[in-house]
């Protein structure tokens, strides 16, 4: 196990969010499974209590705690991307069933965890001080990153 493991809160599906992400992204799997040991708060007895799994090789875990709290842009999971089908990829299977999306290449699954789908061009060109001002610019007129419109935005 990890040293360090995100947590992310649920409301009560955290078994197929688990099964979602671990599908979606490579190099993930569900790694535990536990069940509520007895009638709590959030869960009955018997019933997903937490879920850990791994995202591309990361340590993360879910816990069905209710309806208590809520998923905020103030945390976030970015995914970097080898290219544009990549990114279609995954903002399109975000989006489905419910996600919302919002500016800059972010957007939120329909469990409203917040996610920024992101080349990993956008990071080269942002981490370039001749081009960064044009894609920087170029980026904040974008919702999905668009990374052939990047690229002309740093070419004029």
């Amino acid at each position: 196990m990890d040293k360090v493991v995100t947590w992310l809160w649920s409301a009560g599906t955290a078994e197929e969010q688990a099964r979602f992400y671990t599908a979606l992204v490579p190099d993930s799997a569900i790694t535990r499974i536990m069940r509520a040991p007895l009638d709590n708060p959030s869960t009955p007895a018997g019933a997903v209590l937490t879920v850990e799994f791994t995202l591309a090789g990361r340590a993360y875990a879910l816990l069905n705690g209710g309806d208590a709290f809520h998923q905020s842009e103030a945390a976030s999971l970015m995914i970097l991307c080898d290219d544009q089908a990549e990114v279609d990829r995954y903002w399109d299977a975000f989006l489905a069933d419910g996600g919302s999306e919002s500016a800059c290449g972010w957007l939120k699954d329909r469990w409203g965890v917040s996610w920024q789908i992101t080349p990993v061009r956008l990071m080269e060109l942002n981490n370039d001080p001749v081009h960064a001002p044009k894609a920087m610019a170029a980026m904040m007129e974008m919702r999905r990153i668009d990374i052939a419109a990047l690229e002309r935005a740093i070419a004029s």
